[in-house]
Order: structure tokens, then C-alpha cells, then sequence
């Protein structure tokens, strides 16, 4: 029915922005077309400021602001001008007998309660951020996108102003209908933002009835997994450093398998505190390593696997500078993400112009609570992320003979690496290296196996290592298969009902073993 009325020139807009973003220079331009601006509070006093005309709400529905400000555009005067059909005759009689003038024009941005929450701010204050009168306007211009024009973000700005110019005035109705969708979108997060932060405030499940995910589209990719497949990358709300805040600096498009990848690799290399490096490849580390500099690390780590980090992902915790770049860029690599990078790395990058190097800001927190959904037939599945971490005095150790120093660093750095593995997840580790990686086997013998293979293969020696499994071993066999490999000591969470056969094993070798009591199964 809308697409039948022909588009009219916008005449009266009404103005009520938290984020003034481009404020001015839009409202000068309606100005400049001969547009009535209406506006409130805060709003009003920008544009007065830039010497522009202005109509304050209050003084056009003749009825004050008051409550602080909670009620100033909750008005017949104003939805009725929103709501009102311009094709109806009833309508335009009843909002010439009421003086309701028609607003063809909407833009609001709402109060940034996300922006609140995020910074841990008290509840009084959460409070005072959601806002009612703004989703209120926003959802009636949407739903009479026929005659109103409604803008949520200041980025659609530049397509009104180019609209308006080559349209007389008017927009479009295609337009007109993509901007209510982008409208009821930005509602529809708003309120399940509050709804989310409503669960965790106060005495309800952990899981609520009823969950809602938003995010913002942050790109849409040339394809999925697979080329047949479609994707995009949606961002959401949350402060924390990652891939959702990264920067592009260089290099081409990202696709979907890079941004797993990628999200896998600094995930990983966030979980320790000196200079590390993980190397990923199908979201699994081909080698991670820590050192005393990340171009020690990146050597490190390297060397575990260099034919799997061949087009792979690479990730570190520090800055970036010259030294490290110098080396990565010796080789095909994929992405790589850090914290920040030096103009001097920046310029060694610059010279493999396919290279993708992110820069996130920060690091993740390991600890920092949140949630991991994943899509299954007619639903989804829902659980709170994996944010154990064990410390020495958290082993126990269960077997004769007691780990050494050396051999405890290696436990707990090859505990941290088993983490971020597919299970059935082996890790081998020497001198804070993975030596030999073995994942997402069905049996964790085979996992032993393959982790000790690619040890020989590429010229490591288990001899004198450790090993580290993501979950108990079921018989002694994955035990004694690491012990063959050379390892001589074994971290794992313990649980199995054969842990007495496995310990004796352990201790019939002289190996060492320690138990987390802690699992890290990784689908």
C-alpha cells in the first residue's frame, strides 16, 4: 500500500540525539532545504549553538519537560504527526482538528545504555541510561515508513542528504522501508540489552526464559566455510579487546575461515603474561611458544610445526616491533593480530601487501565471564565461556615421584596450549615449546600418536618432555604411549574410573604425573 504514495518533499524533522556525531552538518543541510527543525534539551542547544533555527518540543506541544527529563517527547502532538497517514483523509482531518503537524522526518540515536553497562556502572545509574521516549518515536516513524523517514545511526545520514538532493526533498520509498528495518533492529537490541542486563542483576537463573542475541553487522564476507555458503561478521556490545574490536591495517578482505582462526589464535596467545606466540591453523595452535622476546617466541613456535604454519594464523601479546615482523614475514602467513605494532613493523608488513594484520587494542581477558552459543537443529545451545585456570597449588600430584620445577613450568604451559585444542587434545611441550600437537582424534591414544609423530617429523625430540591432555586417559595405554614418545611427566584432569591402572603405569615409568581436576573439552 505505501509503495502506491507518491514521496513528498521532507518539510518539519524532529531531532533528539545522545550521539551528535555529524549533528550539525545534517541539520544545517535540512536548514538549507527548507526543513522545520524540531528538537529537545540537549539537542536544541547544539543546533542553537551552530546558528541554527530551532523549535524546542516543549514549546510546540506546549506542555514542559519534566521528571528530569524522563517525559519530553511522549506527546499527542508528536506521534500523531509520526503516526498520522498522509493518504487517509480521516487522519489528516483528525491532525488538523487537533493542530498536529505532520513530522516527515525522524532522527534519533537512544540513550547509550550499552556504553553505561560496559563500564561496570551501578545500577542507579543503568537505570537513568534506558531510554523510553526515543524507542517510543523510533518504532511509530518505522511503522509509517509510507510517510516518515527514520534514522537510528548517523552513518545513514550521508544517503538522506543524497536522497533528499536528487529527489527534491523527498526520499524514496525503498529507502524510506530499509531505514524502518534498520530502526526496528536497533529497538529490538536495545531492549534485549537491557532484558540481558536485567538477568544478571538480579536474583533470576543464569538462563533466562527467554534469550536474545543482537549484534551489528560488521561486515559481510565473500563467503562461508565453503564457497557455496554466504556470511557476514556481526559484532556485539561488549567492551572487551578481540576480534569484534580489531582494525584492519593492511591486506585483503578477511573471510570467515580467518576470522576463526584468528579469534582461535589470540584467544590463546592472550592466556599468558610473557612474550608468547601461537601459530593456528584450522583453529588449532601448530605451535605456541613463550620467550624472553616475541621474535623469540615467534622462532619458537615456529619451529614446532613450519610446514602446517605455512598460510596460517599468528598471533601475540605485546606489541609488535621490527625484530619479530622481520621473521614472520619470511614465510606465506594469513593474518596476523596483536595488541599493537610499531611503525616500523607496520613498514615490514606494508611489503606483502596480501598480508592481513589486525591490530585489536588490547587483550582478552581469560577470565572475563561471557557466553559461547552454538546453532543446532531448531535451536541453539548456550553455555558460559571456559574460564578455568589452575595454578601450581591447585595440582595434586598422584604419583611417586613429584614433577620438577622444570617440569611443572612445562605442565602448566602445555595445560594452557591443551585448552585451546581440539579434543581429543594432546599437547607435548619442552622448555615452555609445543613440541607435538595432536587433535580432535577419537581416541586419545591416537591423538598421542599423531602428537609424537609430528614431534619426529619435524626433527623435535619428545625425549624429556611433557605431555598435557584436555581430559583423563581412559586406560593406560595414551599414558604409556606418551612415556614410549620419551615424555617424563603427564598433566590431565583425573576422573576415570581406571585412574589407579594409569597412575601405576605412571609410576611402573618413573613418569611424573599431576592432576588438574579441572576438564577442557573443545568441539
Amino acid at each position: 500500500m505505501f509503495e502506491s504514495t507518491p514521496p513528498t518533499p521532507i518539510r518539519r524533522a524532529l531531532l533528539s540525539v545522545s550521539d551528535k556525531t555529524g549533528l550539525v552538518p545534517f541539520a544545517r543541510f535540512l536548514t538549507e532545504r527548507g526543513v522545520h527543525l524540531l528538537s529537545t534539551g540537549g539537542t536544541a542547544a547544539a543546533l542553537r549553538e551552530a546558528d541554527l533555527a530551532v523549535t524546542e518540543v516543549a514549546d510546540y506541544t506546549g506542555f514542559p519537560e519534566m521528571l528530569e527529563g524522563r517525559l519530553k517527547t511522549l506527546h499527542p502532538r508528536i506521534h500523531g504527526g509520526l503516526l498520522g497517514r498522509r493518504d487517509k483523509a480521516e487522519h489528516r482531518a483528525a491532525m488538523a482538528e487537533h493542530g498536529i503537524l505532520p513530522i516527515d522526518l525522524l532522527v534519533v540515536t537512544l540513550y547509550p545504555f550499552e556504553q553505561t553497562v560496559a563500564t561496570n556502572a551501578d545500577a542507579a545509574t543503568c537505570i537513568e541510561r534506558i531510554d523510553i521516549g526515543g524507542p517510543a518515536l523510533i518504532r511509530a516513524a518505522a511503522k509509517n515508513h509510507g510517510d516518515v523517514t527514520v534514522l537510528v545511526d548517523p552513518n545513514d545520514y550521508a544517503a538522506v542528504t543524497e536522497a533528499m538532493t536528487h529527489h527534491d526533498g523527498a526520499t524514496p520509498f525503498e529507502l524510506r522501508r530499509r531505514l524502518a528495518a534498520t530502526a526496528y533492529a536497533r529497538t529490538a537490541a536495545y531492549d534485549a540489552a537491557i532484558a540481558a542486563w536485567f538477568d544478571r542483576t538480579g536474583d533470576e537463573a543464569l538462563f533466562p526464559a527467554r534469550f536474545s542475541l543482537t549484534g551489528a553487522l560488521r561486515q559481510t564476507l565473500r563467503y562461508g566455510e565453503n564457497p557455496h555458503q554466504r556470511a557476514a561478521f556481526y559484532a556485539g556490545a561488549t567492551a572487551q579487546p578481540g576480534l569484534a574490536t580489531a582494525v584492519q591495517v593492511q591486506g585483503k578482505e578477511l573471510s570467515y575461515n580467518n576470522l576463526c582462526d584468528t579469534d582461535a589464535a589470540i584467544e590463546l596467545a592472550a592466556a599468558f603474561d610473557v612474550p608468547a606466540v601461537a601459530i593456528i591453523k584450522h583453529a588449532n595452535p601448530c605451535g605456541c611458544a613463550v620467550g624472553s622476546t616475541l621474535k623469540d617466541a615467534y622462532l619458537r613456535a615456529l619451529a614446532c610445526d613450519p610446514v602446517s604454519a605455512f598460510g596460517g594464523i599468528v598471533a601475540v601479546n605485546r606489541t609488535l616491533e621490527a625484530e619479530a615482523a622481520a621473521e614472520m614475514v619470511s614465510i606465506f602467513t594469513e593474518v596476523v593480530v596483536a595488541p599493537a605494532a610499531t611503525p616500523e613493523a607496520r613498514a615490514l608488513f606494508a611489503g606483502k601487501k596480501n598480508l592481513r594484520l589486525l591490530l585489536t587494542g588490547g587483550l582478552p581477558d581469560p577470565r572475563e565471564a561471557g557466553f559461547v552459543m552454538r546453532s543446532v537443529g531448531g535451536g541453539f545451545l548456550l553455555q558460559t565461556r571456559d574460564t578455568g585456570c589452575i595454578a601450581r597449588a591447585d595440582l595434586k600430584v598422584v604419583t611417586q615421584r613429584a614433577p620438577t620445577e622444570r617440569e611443572l613450568d612445562d605442565l602448566l604451559f602445555g595445560w594452557t596450549v591443551c585448552k585451546h585444542v581440539k579434543s581429543n587434545a594432546i599437547v607435548f611441550v619442552r622448555d615452555r615449546v609445543t613440541v607435538g600437537v595432536g587433535a580432535g582424534q577419537m581416541s586419545r591414544v591416537d591423538s598421542v600418536r599423531i602428537a609424537a609423530w609430528k614431534a619426529a617429523e619435524t626433527a623435535h625430540t619428545t625425549v624429556g618432555s611433557v605431555v598435557a591432555s584436555d581430559a583423563f586417559f581412559p586406560f593406560p595405554d595414551g599414558l604409556i604411549a606418551a612415556c614410549d614418545a620419551g615424555a617424563t611427566a603427564a598433566i590431565q584432569p583425573g576422573g576415570s574410573v581406571r585412574d589407579a591402572e594409569v597412575i601405576a603405569a605412571a609410576d611402573a615409568r618413573n613418569m611424573a604425573m599431576v592432576f588438574t581436576g579441572m576438564r577442557h573439552f573443545r568441539h
